[in-house]
């Protein structure tokens, strides 16, 4: 095995759960101040009908995998655009799924992985999942109330 890909997913951060109004300058000004970004790749939706929007995660890649550790203790769980922001080492997932595995049956582990969505972290993950919901429910109210002033302005003019 190649020892250079080891060192690029060990550097190389997924981040997740990203309000779709995050641009990526956003993102690279979120996450520079944790170390020297040498790649970034913003996924968006390539066909379809939201052809063009972005899909809601990234990957960025630092130089060393000290800065990645770094960015990722400071950045999981905080709140972008009312969003807790799921940030993780690239690889990560595998490994708590292997982890899962290895240390409850197997349809244990496939439990907690439904249940959870990540095993481990997975009352972490529910818990910003709640946030998450809870975030959304206020921005949406905050926006249905601001409709209905602009329509009562636009009736009263």
């Amino acid at each position: 095995m190649d020892p250079n890909i080891d060192d690029k997913s060990e550097s190389r951060l997924y981040i997740g759960n990203l309000d779709l109004r995050i641009t990526e300058a956003a993102l690279l000004k979120m996450f520079s101040p944790y170390g020297k970004i040498i790649s970034e790749d913003f996924l968006w939706h390539t066909r379809g009908p939201k052809r063009g929007e972005p899909r809601g995660f990234a990957f960025i890649q630092y130089s060393t995998k000290e800065e990645a550790e770094l960015a990722k203790e400071k950045m999981h769980g905080r709140f972008a655009c009312g969003r807790p922001l799921v940030v993780r080492l690239a690889g990560e997932k595998c490994l708590l799924e292997t982890a899962d595995k290895s240390t409850k049956t197997a349809s244990e582990g496939q439990k907690m992985l439904l249940i959870g969505g990540g095993g481990a972290m997975g009352q972490t993950s529910r818990t910003a999942k709640i946030a998450a919901i809870k975030n959304k429910l206020k921005s949406l109210e905050e926006e249905s109330s601001r409709t209905k002033k602009q329509k009562q302005d636009d009736n009263i003019s």
